[in-house]
């Protein structure tokens, strides 16, 4: 039964009971000689007797609609805000009942909605940090793997390289008809072990990459540059400045160098490497440029980066800098990247 029509009989019932117990007290304190004259007497052609019950019922069905129409919208108002919060929603109120009872349970239901909230916070938080755990123990997982696969790398693939590399050397140079055909086949499979050499020390530097380890950005870029003028047959020029700079910016603009570098000796066959790292105008600027054969920027960029140049772009822009390439084909290539700087704590405070 709705409370509409819980009220409206409710109140029907109260207006005849209240009817008869007042015409009872009523002719019980002032008796009539002839009972028959509530017959007799009429209004609108009804008898007395009659209208006075009919106007009671009358007046409890119209109390009892008002008072069930105005008891829904409030029940309403409060199943709507429930339904609300079991949704996932935080419901709105315009203004608060002046009923005392229904101001009470609009109470608890802000009460649970505050509850609602910290426990969805709460969980959004438990979720994020167990997420930034996985992905660090995913990370870990790769490094420990790539690790392995460079290790493994280096201690077979590379080095059956290097002997064959060697060995092909040796049989050039005791070779009687260096002009023959097979001499110059001879050389073409040297060349091929020289750049599958250079591709696996490519390799080997994407997968196990130096990491600065305490060391400032210039120390990382020299001794990564020194260690490969020792094992590559090309000319490194570096001009390195000492720069004061957040161990952020510098991870970054040094994963930025390895990555460019990988990708000339994987890709570039170039006989020159210049790296240079300074500071002008309030702007770290690092400039990475080759020789090599280059490429079209824009049909790499077509490509989804295979250059690996979305990868150091995003890293650019990570450290509110900029980055740069112009490259020709048979010309060579030039990366840069501006980087403005910002102050330390500890400048800022002398």
């Amino acid at each position: 039964m709705s409370i509409i029509k819980r009220q409206m009989i409710v109140s029907c019932f109260m207006a005849i009971v209240s009817v008869l117990v007042f015409s009872t007290l009523y002719f019980y304190a002032f008796p009539l000689s002839d009972w028959s004259t509530l017959w007799e007497r009429q209004i609108l052609d009804f008898p007395f007797i009659l209208v006075v019950p009919l106007a009671g019922l009358l007046i409890g069905i119209v109390s009892g609609l008002a008072s069930g129409i105005a008891w829904k919208k409030q029940l309403s108002q409060i199943k709507g805000e429930i339904s609300l919060l079991v949704g996932g929603q935080v419901p709105k109120r315009t203004e608060a009942s002046k009923i005392t009872e229904i101001a009470s349970i609009e109470q608890q239901i802000d009460k649970l909605k505050v509850q609602i909230s910290e426990q969805t916070k709460l969980s959004q938080k438990l979720a994020t940090e167990k997420a930034e755990v996985q992905e660090k123990r995913i990370q870990e997982l790769v490094s420990q793997e790539r690790n392995r696969l460079a290790r493994e790398l280096h201690d077979s693939v590379s080095q059956q390289l290097f002997a064959a590399s060697m060995l092909m050397s040796a049989i050039n140079e005791t070779n009687p008809s260096p002009s023959s055909a097979e001499s110059k086949q001879l050389k073409m499979v040297e060349q091929m072990i020289h750049q599958s050499q250079l591709e696996m020390r490519a390799l080997l530097l994407h997968l196990r990459p130096v990491a600065l380890k305490g060391k400032s950005l210039e120390e990382g870029i020299q001794e990564l540059l020194i260690e490969l003028s020792q094992k590559v047959p090309m000319e490194l020029h570096w001009k390195i400045e000492p720069l004061a700079l957040d161990k952020g910016v510098e991870d970054h603009l040094f994963r930025i160098l390895q990555e460019s570098v990988s990708n000339t000796l994987r890709h570039a066959k170039a006989s020159s490497l210049n790296v240079l790292l300074i500071e002008r105008d309030s702007l770290i600027i690092l400039r990475i440029s080759d020789d090599g054969v280059g490429f079209d920027v824009e049909k790499e960029k077509e490509k989804a980066g295979s250059y690996g140049l979305q990868n150091m772009r995003e890293r650019a822009l990570e450290i509110g800098g900029t980055m740069k390439i112009v490259s020709l084909p048979n010309k060579g290539t030039r990366l840069e990247v501006r980087v403005p700087k910002i102050s330390l704590e500890g400048e800022i405070n002398d």
